[in-house]
């Protein structure tokens, strides 16, 4: 390979990685970001839904383990 051939495949890598973040960040530009409260909303409503599978998950393992043990 040439010193010309190697220093124009560097280039042109350097060229893709410059245009990936700079379209990354025009693409970040684009994205409606929930405000702080929205944030905050959703988070408490994540918790709680977490919070009530977690309940209703160990309610049906203790059954099911009740269960298991009447018929064993």
């Amino acid at each position: 390979m040439s010193k010309n051939t190697k220093k124009n495949a560097r280039r042109k890598q350097d060229n893709a990685i410059q245009r990936f973040f700079r379209e990354t960040v025009g693409e970040l530009r684009k994205v409606s970001w929930p405000t702080r409260r929205e944030t905050q909303n959703l988070s408490i409503i994540v918790v709680i839904v977490l919070l009530g599978m977690s309940v209703f998950m160990g309610l049906l393992d203790y059954l099911l383990t009740k269960l298991v043990a009447l018929i064993v």
